[in-house]
């Protein structure tokens, strides 16, 4: 059997350390990537010699509960990873990590597993469902927002078997890391005369991981909605755009009473995110 090498253990703390230099020495060199050999002690050369070896099979591979991980501005995350393998001889560990970068060479975030080993439940003589946790610390490892968006996903695992047959893909799949947004709404005069005028004030923010404060989300288009007081579903009025401070300003007549929300449908950088509802008393 294929001894593990210990230099597995970059995947936790090291690579902790590691995120923390600056982005310009961040390109590649900086940020510890795990390879196949580090973590499992298998050599490529090795594997590519052996052409005809069974490899483990890689399915259901999922990050966060399928959810995409959002970041405020400082703070400490921790959420799950897992997949299934399965070969002939059963699994014997398997790895999933998330990096951020054009390709390998040039990568600017590393998101590594806590656990040196996962935790391998064998659902049959062949098949395993394998678990690790990853934990983020915002303030040392997301340090430019350029980071927010769509990661690369490594999946990996090695058979139990004497030859310590390995599969890994470290472009196997994406996900979205995204940065926290905020929303607020203001619906004044409160209460108001039926048919006067209403102005709906907010403000849009999003976390920005430089300068670690919340700042106005620019030029993005957001949906005014109003719900009645006895309903429990909103229609969209109007939709508008946040000018160059992330505010929001809009104004509409006074019918009926009920609540006043904007709704903002999100990016790719940037989650979706409902104000919660100013009611206005319509007199």
């Amino acid at each position: 059997m294929r001894i593990r090498t210990t230099v597995a253990a970059v995947s936790g703390g090291l690579v902790l350390s590691a995120l923390a230099v600056p982005a310009a020495q961040a390109d590649g060199g900086g940020l510890h990537k795990p390879t196949a050999a580090e973590r499992f002690g298998v050599s490529r050369a090795a594997m590519s010699a052996a052409a005809d070896e069974e490899l483990p099979v890689v399915s259901n591979v999922t990050v966060n509960g399928g959810k995409s991980i959002v970041f405020g501005t400082t703070g400490v995350k921790t959420f799950a990873v897992s997949l299934t393998a399965s070969h002939s001889a059963g699994i014997q560990d398997a790895y999933i990590d998330l990096w951020h970068g054009k390709d390998l060479a040039h990568h600017d975030g590393v998101f590594a597993p806590n656990e040196q080993n996962a935790t391998c439940t064998a659902v049959s003589a062949t098949t395993s469902n394998c678990k690790l946790t990853i934990t983020v610390d915002v303030g040392r490892e997301l340090y430019m927002n350029t980071l927010a968006g769509t990661w690369h996903v490594t999946a990996a695992a090695i058979a139990a078997d004497e030859a310590g047959s390995d599969y890994w893909n470290d472009f196997y799949s994406t996900h979205r890391v995204q940065r926290l947004s905020k929303l607020t709404v203001n619906a004044a005069p409160e209460p108001v005369k039926k048919g006067k005028t209403i102005t709906v004030t907010g403000k849009l923010t999003r976390a920005n991981w430089e300068t670690r404060k919340y700042a106005g989300y620019t030029a993005q288009p957001v949906k005014l909605q109003f719900r009645k007081k006895d309903s429990n579903t909103y229609t969209t009025v109007k939709t508008i755009k946040t000018n160059n401070r992330g505010d929001l300003k809009t104004t509409v007549k006074a019918t009926v009473d009920g609540f006043f929300r904007w709704s903002f449908a999100g990016t790719s950088t940037t989650p979706a995110v409902n104000a919660a509802g100013d009611f206005v008393d319509v007199k």
